[in-house]
């Protein structure tokens, strides 16, 4: 199973006299993922070092430590612990004391981690984009079926016939929904891909 976190928690740690604060946080898309990083990363301390996943999408930075010291082990944390749709932030405070390439790794790969264990997970659900248009006496029991379908509703369109909803559902809940809303509508209601 697949999970991402249902609110951004964080994990910091002293390894030899070098501060480390790992922050995570859920991103749905790229944009997310980035606005989050400008907002939290600290210019005053020695590297932000970070990494996100978002479905095939991911990205890392060293942000000046060794090449592949820190981005990829962030990396390699998300991953190993079975995470999509997450940013992770590890920022270090240098103290002085040299870690060497493995001690990076280890330290940054390491905080990532235990930040990421200790928040709330939520599994992630796949769904799938799809609407369909109902008339205006219909649409209060529509709505109904959706949440009862566990569909994310992402808009409405009110039309002079009616109204069309787009939503994203659960793949193995779609043809128990088309049969309902056909049932409801006397087959006038069809899910269809936007």
């Amino acid at each position: 199973m697949t999970w991402t976190l249902s609110a951004a928690c964080e994990y910091q740690e002293d390894i030899r006299k070098s501060r480390f604060l790992a922050l995570a946080a859920p991103a749905t898309d790229a944009a997310a993922a980035q606005a989050f990083l400008a907002a939290h990363s600290d210019a005053a301390a020695s590297h932000n070092c970070w990494a996100w996943k978002v479905g095939q999408q991911y990205r890392f930075n060293d942000d000046g430590e060794p090449g592949g010291t820190a981005g990829r082990p962030i990396l390699a944390a998300i991953e190993g612990q079975g995470f999509d749709q997450v940013v992770v932030l590890v920022i270090r405070w240098y103290g002085g004391i040299q870690l060497g390439t493995g001690g990076l790794a280890r330290a940054y790969g390491g905080c990532a981690v235990k930040c990421l264990q200790g928040g709330q997970r939520q599994p992630l659900i796949e769904r799938i984009g799809l609407c369909c248009r109902c008339g205006f006496a219909e649409h209060a029991l529509v709505r109904q079926r959706l949440l009862d379908a566990e569909a994310l509703l992402e808009r409405e369109e009110f039309l002079g016939d009616g109204v069309e909803l787009h939503f994203r559902l659960p793949p193995d809940r779609r043809e128990a929904l088309q049969q309902q809303l056909a049932d409801l509508s006397r087959g006038r209601i069809i899910l269809r891909e936007p």
